[in-house]
C-alpha cells in the first residue's frame, strides 16, 4: 500500500504527475482483430508477415519494358491489371501495358508512364530513354517480412492500422482497455432535461469526463450521481473501486459535505497527495487501492477539465503502455498580456489562431473555474507559469490543444 505523502507546500504539477505515473499499473495484453484495434496501444512490436510490396510493382499506369530498348517503338504483347500478373516473362524488344500496382513482369526493369508515350494499340512509341528501375517499386521496398512495422507503446491511428494491415498483421497484441468508473457528487445535481428546483443545477462533469477518458482509450461506465450522504457515497464509491480507475467529481475539499476523501479512506484507499499548486483545480486528490487508481477532481467544471488532461489522461495512457504518457505540450506565443500568480501555475483557456505559420494564443474572457460555457469558446489550455511579473503579448508559452470536432 502507498503511504500518504505529507508536504508543507502544495505539490507542483510536475511533482504530482511524477507521483501518479510512479503508481500506474500496466494492464494485461490481449489479441484483437485488426478491424477492432483502432486507438488501442501495441503491447509488443508488430512485425511484418510479408514483404511489402510482395512483388516488384508499377508505381503508375504505363508500359513495362526494358530500359535498354528505349527510345523506340515496341510491340505491346499483354496488358497487366492489378492482381492479374502476366502469364509469361517480357522478351527483349517487347512492352506490356501495366496498371498502377500491377506485377512488373520478369524481364522488365522499368515502366514508362502512359502520359510520356504514344499508345497505338498494338504498339507503343517511347520517344525518350527510360532509366533502369524507373517507376518500379522493388519487392520489400517498404518493409521486409519479419521486420518491425510498429514498436510497442504506440497507439494505433488510422494510418498505423493501414500499415499493419498492409504488412499482413491480422491480430495485433494490444493492451486491455482500462475500465473507468465515474462518480459525480452533489445533492444539487440533476440530469439535463429534468426540471430544476431551488438551488439545483444540471450535472455536466460526468458527460465531459466520460468523453475525455474515452479519448484516452478507456472503457467508461455510465457516470453515477450521488447525493451528499455518507451511505450513498460509500455504496457508489465501493462499486467504483472495482474498476481499474475511479474518477470522482466534487466533494474533495474540506467542507462538511465533502465526503469523497474520508469515504475512500474508509474503503481502504491510501491517499498519495491532496492539493496541487495550479489554477484551476488546486484541491485535486490522488489515491491508490490495490491496482485501482482514484482521482478526486474538484466539482467546478473547468477544474475537472484541467485536472483530467494534466493527470488522469496521462495515467490512462501509462496504464496501456504508451511510451510517453505525459501531456503533449506545444509552443506558441501569447496574443495578449497574461497576469501571473506568485505561487501557482495557471492554465488559462484560450483560442488558438495561426498567424504567419505561428500559433498565437488568445485567452478567453471569464477564466473562473465554474465558467464552462465561456470555456467552450476555447480550443487550447495555455500554461502561465507562476511568477510576479505579467507575461507580455508575444511571450513564448506552452499550450495543450483541446480537441474540437471536425467542422467546428
Amino acid at each position: 500500500m502507498c503511504s500518504v505523502i505529507v508536504v508543507a507546500e502544495l505539490l507542483t504539477v510536475e511533482e504530482a504527475l511524477r507521483l501518479v505515473l510512479e503508481r500506474v499499473p500496466r494492464l494485461a495484453a490481449e489479441p484483437v482483430p485488426i478491424g477492432e484495434a483502432a486507438g488501442r496501444v501495441l503491447a509488443e512490436d508488430a512485425k511484418a508477415v510479408v514483404d511489402l510490396p510482395r512483388f516488384p510493382s508499377s508505381a503508375m499506369d504505363g508500359f513495362a519494358l526494358r530500359a535498354a530498348d528505349t527510345p523506340g517503338t515496341l510491340p505491346v504483347v499483354a496488358r497487366i491489371a492489378a492482381g492479374r500478373p502476366s502469364s509469361r516473362p517480357l522478351a527483349p524488344g517487347e512492352a506490356m501495358g501495366i496498371a498502377t500496382g500491377g506485377v512488373v513482369p520478369e524481364g522488365a526493369d522499368a515502366v514508362a508512364p502512359i502520359e510520356h508515350v504514344t499508345d497505338e494499340g498494338e504498339a507503343v512509341v517511347v520517344p525518350t530513354a527510360v532509366a533502369t528501375g524507373q517507376n518500379v517499386r522493388p519487392r520489400g521496398g517498404d518493409v521486409v517480412a519479419g521486420a518491425t512495422v510498429l514498436e510497442a507503446g504506440i497507439a494505433l491511428s488510422p494510418s498505423r492500422l493501414a500499415a499493419l494491415a498492409a504488412a499482413g498483421v491480422a491480430t495485433p497484441l494490444v493492451a486491455r482497455r482500462p475500465r473507468v468508473a465515474i462518480v459525480a457528487t452533489g445533492t444539487e445535481l440533476r440530469r439535463p432535461g429534468e426540471p430544476l428546483g431551488d438551488g439545483e443545477i444540471y450535472e455536466s462533469n460526468g458527460l465531459m469526463l466520460a468523453a475525455l477518458l474515452a479519448e484516452a482509450g478507456a472503457d467508461v461506465e455510465q457516470a453515477d450521481r450521488v447525493a451528499d450522504d455518507e451511505a450513498a457515497h460509500e455504496t457508489a464509491l465501493a462499486r467504483g473501486l472495482e474498476a481499474d480507475m475511479l474518477v470522482t467529481s466534487g466533494g474533495v475539499s474540506v467542507g462538511p459535505h465533502d465526503l469523497v476523501r474520508p469515504t475512500i479512506a474508509r474503503l481502504g484507499a491510501e491517499e498519495v497527495f491532496w492539493g496541487v499548486a495550479m489554477r484551476p483545480g488546486k484541491p485535486l486528490s490522488f489515491a491508490v487501492r490495490g491496482h485501482t487508481l482514484v482521482f478526486g477532481l474538484p466539482g467546478n467544471p473547468v477544474s475537472s477539465l484541467v485536472g483530467t488532461v494534466l493527470f488522469v489522461q496521462p495515467a490512462l495512457r501509462a496504464m496501456q503502455g504508451v511510451r510517453d504518457p505525459a501531456p503533449r505540450f506545444a509552443q506558441g506565443v501569447l496574443g495578449s498580456p497574461a497576469s501571473r500568480r506568485p505561487r501557482r501555475d495557471d492554465y488559462q483557456r484560450a483560442r488558438l489562431e495561426w498567424t504567419d505559420g505561428l500559433p498565437v494564443l488568445h485567452p478567453v474572457s471569464g477564466q473562473e473555474s465554474h465558467m464552462i460555457v465561456r470555456a467552450a469558446a476555447a480550443d487550447a489550455l495555455v500554461h502561465i507559469p507562476r511568477g510576479e511579473d505579467e507575461l507580455p503579448s508575444g511571450a513564448t508559452v506552452r499550450y495543450l490543444a483541446l480537441d474540437v470536432p471536425t467542422g467546428a
